[in-house]
């Protein structure tokens, strides 16, 4: 195999991408490529909170030591965020005990991100459970919270226009 030409260009790249990987797991992101980590970084350091080990139970926590569920969306790809594979009244209840950062991406470029609490969440949270229930106790995959309402629903704590 013949390797591409940018494969030089990644070359010099790489020294800022290792520094941003370093910074990473400083903030206990293992791997800035995988399950979003880059973009969890970028949320982390917008919003002061810190990530909480594992993949099971929530994502992060603040200095208080209250505990948030991390969504992300890339508005190229889809106008909605994904919530879990598994929704079920397990989760729905373990969702219903903190509040939820939304970080609104134009591809890798951070927008926006929106606080929600359980009560601004709840009609959703309502819904999922009937689901649940009236498809005979079946797991929902992936249900979906649109953008719209994240976006009229939620607190907005970050845009790039202020930020930059």
């Amino acid at each position: 195999m013949k390797p591409n030409p940018d494969q030089a260009k990644l070359r010099v790249l790489m020294p800022s991408i290792r520094k941003l990987q370093k910074l990473a797991s400083r903030h206990g992101i293992d791997d800035i490529f995988q399950d979003n980590g880059g973009k969890i970084l970028q949320i982390l350091l917008y919003t002061g909170l810190t990530i909480l080990p594992g993949r099971e139970g929530n994502d992060a926590r603040d200095e208080n030591g209250r505990e948030y569920e991390l969504k992300s969306v890339n508005i190229h790809l889809t106008k909605s965020f994904s919530t879990h594979h598994h929704m079920n009244p397990h989760i729905i209840g373990k969702y219903r005990k903190v509040d939820w950062v939304f970080a609104v991406y134009d591809g890798i470029e951070l927008v926006e991100i929106y606080l929600l609490t359980p009560t601004d969440i709840e009609p959703y949270f309502k819904k999922w459970a009937k689901k649940w229930a009236d498809d005979g106790n079946k797991d929902i995959n992936n249900p979906k919270i649109p953008l719209k309402f994240v976006r009229e629903v939620g607190k907005c704590i970050f845009t790039a226009a202020v930020a930059s």
